[in-house]
């Protein structure tokens, strides 16, 4: 036997030994597709949904996440309407979560609740999904892909949030839910319009404290938050006027509806600092008309000072101005009248 020969053989026998030996992670099983299978993982499979959701349930006690997600992946697949398609689920969601993938935890328990409306653990889950919106509003990132951690995104927390409330608007965590919208909110960054995060925070803490007015703390902690975001707001627009007014009103609502408030002391002295702003604001105003010769209208914003806050150190300006003015306007009358 030649040398050609012999190595034509010996290739012959390395390829016939090679499908014996060599592992074949891609696999296809009718209904579910292709899926990756390192050597003897093909254990895991079961026939029954009872015995796959026991390999989904240990793995996961094991903390073998991803044996959990399969095994509890195939049982919802292959049998949605057992028994143990809730529970695997769950199980599935706790597993993207336990990997600390947030956001696909995420839309795992919402696919509990939305097709197992009456599972056993319902609240547990609210609360679970709770948890990872807050996460999320504590500044933890979006991944790009599923993989990536990317940005923040006040917008995409706040959906959460909803979708908490949603699920479960009667339920002890809706509340703070709805208040945490307005937190995120605030966090987002106006870079075309700086009032606008304001805005929507001030009507995600509206809507708690109408929603929730039979909870005396959350209505409480509501109308003091959308105060806060009025103030805040007014202290980013010089001559608005209106937006004081709007915090005061806000801030004169808590005290009247629970002067009791612990916080009480701080919102009256926010209330006496807007004051004085509004009475500043016009007296600007009034310089400004006296400026151009306007007397009438400038009469009327020096007015408004003392109306504002009369104890303010504005107040004092104002009077003598209108003094003055009151003297201007009689002698420019009677020279008309001459």
């Amino acid at each position: 036997m030649n040398r050609l020969t012999v190595r034509f053989v010996i290739t012959l026998i390395c390829l016939a030994w090679l499908p014996l030996q060599t592992p074949a992670p891609l696999i296809y099983r009718p209904g579910e597709g292709w899926s990756y299978e390192p050597v003897g993982g093909g254990k895991w499979v079961k026939a029954r949904a009872k015995d796959q959701l026991e390999v989904a349930q240990n793995a996961f006690d094991q903390k073998d996440y991803s044996l959990a997600l399969k095994a509890a992946r195939r049982t919802v697949k292959i049998w949605p309407m057992s028994d143990y398609a809730p529970q695997a689920q769950y199980l599935l969601a706790r597993s993207y979560e336990a990997k600390g993938e947030d956001e696909k935890a995420f839309k795992e328990y919402q696919k509990v609740l939305d097709k197992y409306p009456k599972v056993a653990n319902y609240e547990e889950i609210l609360t679970r999904q709770n948890a990872i919106a807050s996460r999320f509003l504590e500044g933890q990132w979006f991944k790009l892909w599923g993989r990536i951690p990317f940005f923040p995104s006040m917008d995409k927390t706040s959906d959460m949030f909803a979708k908490v409330i949603k699920n479960g608007p009667y339920s002890d965590i809706a509340a703070q839910a709805q208040l945490n919208i307005g937190s995120a909110r605030e966090k987002q960054l106006g870079f075309f319009n700086p009032t606008e995060p304001y805005k929507k925070a001030i009507e995600a803490y509206e809507q708690a404290a109408d929603r929730y007015h039979y909870q005396k703390d959350v209505a409480a902690d509501a109308l003091y938050r959308a105060g806060m975001a009025y103030y805040k707001q007014a202290k980013t627009a010089e001559y608005d006027q209106s937006v004081a007014g709007q915090a005061i009103e806000t801030f004169g609502s808590l005290l009247t509806l629970y002067p009791e408030d612990s916080r009480a002391a701080e919102v009256q002295k926010i209330i006496d600092e807007l004051k004085t702003e509004q009475a500043r604001g016009c007296l600007e105003i009034a310089r400004f008309y006296e400026k151009k010769k306007r007397w009438d209208g400038a009469l009327v914003y020096y007015n408004e000072v003392l109306l504002k806050d009369p104890k303010s150190k504005y107040a004092e300006e104002a009077k003598q101005r209108i003094n003055e003015l009151k003297k201007r306007v009689g002698q420019t009358t009677a020279q008309k009248s001459e």
